[in-house]
């Protein structure tokens, strides 16, 4: 399966019955991002709003979002089956994270239909939505690809980061020096005094998004993992007016330059953000000052509707419960700890909370699992709550993780143990203002907590249950139950 456009996928999806085409007129302020959480609400399909008010005639007249708003089309993205479980696409994510294809740079692509320079950028001849009535704007960037570049070593870099329309030419950006691949490409340029060439690829490749918005490590380029899970290179172009590389069949691509000096910062935020509270107050923050707009013929504006909550849950979240899986099934097979089965991040926490199954040997092997979580650079703004199973538990299964963490785990005999004053995610609101203030601090602090629902090693093994540590379940015996099931049908069900 070689590299998609965002109109390829589109068309996928409708012939899998998974995209709504929205007619009906509507506005880009409030009213696109509401349809979206409704249809996020419903496990609906993804939407293409081909008519939005005041852009009948503008360059960008469509909005697509929610393209991998549920585990079948993340599955579809992949090149699975819409069926396949949860331990496929993490296997998946694991041996494809690790493997690379160079992109390719071609002369020209469809992204190069359109040039617009200086004077005549203008951002909202795009139909660039307010996707929350509490946001401090117009949002352009919230599933946009924000290519940079180490001035060091030239390996590009690309994440996704959120972005708001400032002035026509303008987006001020949550940019952090402490964690962010970006942030630190951007401290080298402030120490050189110089300003960072960005460039913002808006739609294309489904996966882009997944592995932007994931933590690969620092000097890896992700469209050379891309590449890898295509299995061919990506065709890339070289930008107008920045040194950097960008797929050559996106549908545009804004590029510019971010001014390290703090009195050319504009104001951004609030935003609906994916811990399902809207940010903190506007801030000022640094600003791409856009210097060309490359885009297709008739672009459709790639965007996202961000934020969980309870059976509500975004695309970012998809993506992040298969990544950080992933990451976090990586990261212990690095440091050494034996007998992980299987590793689960719900969509709805996009892996602040992490579910991890293993063959238990010894009794500190809780305990290093988490150690290695939290002790890994990837593991910044993640893995908050890491929760250690057996074997016998399914951790895709929340009764069966209830049922563990009721009656294994005891938190006065090594059940809970907090580990305070750890890197933690600047935008969690359950951390007092002072202990995530960035600037004051560089990154967020977090206390990270493991809850070991393993059972316990220092209860002694017992005769009368069967020379075990913890008594036998009220599962039927074996070959009781073989007999059950054979003669089912002789009971009278179906």
């Amino acid at each position: 399966m070689g590299c998609i456009d965002l109109r390829e996928w589109i068309a996928l999806l409708e012939k899998e019955g998974e995209l709504h085409r929205i007619v009906a007129k509507v506005d880009w302020d409030c009213e696109i991002g509401t349809v979206s959480r409704r249809v996020l609400e419903e496990q609906g399909p993804a939407l293409l709003f081909e008519n939005v008010k005041g852009h009948e005639k503008t360059r960008g007249r469509k909005v697509f979002c929610g393209g991998i708003g549920t585990r079948e089309r993340l599955n579809l993205a992949l090149g699975f089956p819409k069926t396949a479980t949860n331990n496929e696409i993490v296997q998946h994510v694991m041996k494809k994270n690790r493997e690379q294809i160079e992109p390719v740079v071609v002369a020209d692509g469809p992204v190069k239909q359109n040039i617009v320079k200086g004077k005549d950028v203008d951002l909202l001849q795009f139909p660039v939505p307010k996707w929350h009535y509490l946001e401090g704007g117009r949002y352009i960037n919230t599933y946009a690809c924000i290519v940079t570049k180490d001035p060091d070593t030239g390996v590009q870099n690309a994440g996704i980061y959120r972005g708001m329309v400032g002035k026509k030419n303008t987006i001020p950006s949550l940019l952090i020096k402490g964690g962010q691949h970006w942030g630190q490409h951007f401290a080298k340029y402030a120490d050189r005094g110089e300003k960072m060439p960005v460039a913002c690829v808006i739609g294309w490749d489904p996966i882009m998004g997944f592995l932007g918005g994931s933590p690969l490590p620092a000097g890896v380029s992700e469209f050379a993992v891309l590449g890898a899970y295509r299995g061919e290179a990506v065709k890339m172009v070289k930008c107008e007016t920045v040194d950097l590389e960008v797929p050559a069949s996106c549908e545009m691509v804004i590029e510019g330059f971010i001014d390290p000096d703090p009195a050319n910062y504009e104001i951004e935020g609030p935003f609906a953000e994916f811990t399902g509270y809207v940010s903190d107050l506007p801030t000022p923050r640094p600003t791409i000052e856009v210097s060309c707009i490359m885009h297709r013929d008739d672009p459709i504006l790639r965007g996202t509707q961000e934020g969980n909550m309870p059976g509500s849950f975004s695309e970012n979240a998809v993506i992040s419960s298969a990544q950080r899986a992933g990451i976090a099934w990586n990261i212990l097979n690095a440091a050494g700890v034996p007998g992980v089965m299987d590793v689960y991040c719900d969509p709805i926490t996009c892996g602040i909370n992490v579910y991890i199954k293993i063959r238990k040997t010894y009794q500190a092997q809780p305990k290093q699992v988490a150690a290695a979580l939290w002790g890994s650079g990837a593991g910044q703004g993640r893995y908050k709550h890491v929760f250690v199973f057996e074997d016998d538990i399914d951790v895709s299964n929340y009764q069966q993780i209830d049922w563990a963490l009721a009656y294994r785990m005891n938190a006065a005999t090594e059940g809970i143990t907090q580990f305070p004053g750890l890197l933690g995610h600047a935008l969690d609101p359950s951390t007092p203002l002072e202990e995530r203030d960035v600037q004051q601090l560089g990154a967020g602090t977090w206390t990270r907590v493991l809850f070991d629902a393993t059972r316990n090693w220092h209860f002694k093994r017992r005769k009368e249950w069967n020379n075990e540590r913890f008594p036998p379940t009220v599962e039927p015996h074996a070959d009781h139950r073989a007999l059950v099931n054979k003669r089912w049908k002789e009971y009278g069900f179906e």
